[in-house]
């Protein structure tokens, strides 16, 4: 499966996550967190899983992180996901 369309979901409110996504021809992460010193490995992880379940392989991801929860940041990877397939 692919992304046809660019996509958002989340906010940068306080324990929020911004997912914004892009079609690509591979699988890029950029993440800002304000916890990515200690949590940016694991945030990344969180994502690329989200993504493999999904089975989504291009494409680009911004990821803009207020110390947003893993179940938060699954919850804002899958919206994103069916928004950006036209879903």
């Amino acid at each position: 499966m692919k992304i046809t369309s660019p996509s958002r979901a989340g906010s940068q409110e306080s324990n929020d996550i911004l997912i914004i996504m892009y079609p690509s021809d591979r699988r890029e992460i950029q993440l800002e967190s304000i916890v990515g010193e200690q949590f940016g490995d694991a945030i990344e992880k969180t994502i690329n899983e989200t993504l493999n379940e999904l089975g989504i392989e291009n494409v680009r991801v911004e990821a803009y992180d207020k110390g947003a929860l893993d179940y938060c940041i699954r919850a804002r990877v899958k919206a994103c996901v069916k928004r950006g397939k036209g879903e």
